[in-house]
């Protein structure tokens, strides 16, 4: 039951995001608003398919390779936004780790996963987490963006370990379960708090 009610919850929080964030594209057609609604559309699905299907989905290759836009989406925007020198990298970088991600988790290739989803969930957690503090010209409040890639990074690394059958640190997997959705929730929340920040500039 508390599962359910912080995944709703957390489904709430990003919707009204996702209404903000298309307000602001509706009016400056903005490419990297356009990275933010991918990545937390995809939240929102992940969250709803949570409810009605349970955390069981989440041993899916599949499920993980979809919720691999989360962090990709959120980072390419923040690339996008604040830092236009470096989006033409960034963006081969996360087409190439999204293809990785997809394919050593549909064709089995645990090892390979091991590397792969490690490396560009957490680059793309470490681009949320420190992009914020770095940015030019970022809004007062901006700063809660990057605690949102904190938890976002731990989250889905711990996840793609437990996926491989491994278990990072003390992220065992009933403990993983166990903080999931309150952490989808508060990481989130995190985000609502800085990206409100953002539009409202």
């Amino acid at each position: 039951m508390l599962d359910t009610i912080a995944l709703l919850l957390t489904g709430a929080v990003a919707a009204y995001l996702l209404w903000r964030f298309w307000g602001r594209y509706s009016k400056e057609k903005a490419l990297y608003d356009v990275y933010y609604l991918m990545g937390f559309a995809v939240l929102l699905v992940s969250g709803l398919l949570l409810i009605f299907l349970g955390l069981g989905i989440l041993k899916s290759p599949y499920v993980l390779t979809i919720a691999t836009l989360i962090p990709l989406g959120i980072s390419m925007g923040l690339t996008e936004e604040y830092f236009p020198k470096w989006k033409t990298y960034f963006k081969w970088f996360a087409a190439i780790g999204f293809v990785a991600i997809a394919v050593t988790s549909i064709a089995g290739l645990d090892t390979l996963k091991k590397i792969a989803v490690p490396l560009f969930h957490g680059v793309a957690g470490l681009v949320i987490f420190l992009g914020p503090f770095f940015a030019p010209k970022a809004p007062k409040g901006f700063w809660w963006v990057g605690v949102g890639g904190v938890l976002i990074g731990l989250g889905g690394i711990a996840l793609a370990f437990l996926s491989a059958g491994s278990q990072l640190l003390f992220f065992s997997a009933d403990f993983v379960m166990l903080i999931l959705t309150p952490l989808m929730l508060l990481m989130t929340l995190a985000f609502t708090f800085g990206f409100v920040k953002d539009i409202k500039k």
